[in-house]
């Protein structure tokens, strides 16, 4: 009986090539949400910075006195 049957060590082949399929696919899934959490997490990050320097750019033109008007010379 130590010896398998040869259905049985294909069998258990399949089954190992399977569960390795499933563990490298599961660790290149978990590495893509990974890089897709730091991109978001970078564009979040750059979107508050682009708005927060819109602002301050709003705000210092707001403040600028626009130039005077010119009389046309008719």
């Amino acid at each position: 009986m130590a010896e398998n049957s040869k259905s049985r060590v294909t069998a258990d082949a399949a089954f190992l090539r399977t569960q390795t399929q499933s563990m490298l696919r599961n660790r290149v899934l978990s590495e893509t949400e990974t890089i897709n959490q730091a991109r978001d997490a970078n564009t979040a990050r750059l979107r508050a910075l682009r708005l927060q320097k819109e602002a301050a750019d709003r705000a210092a033109a707001e403040s600028v006195p626009p130039p005077p008007k010119r009389k046309r010379a008719v």
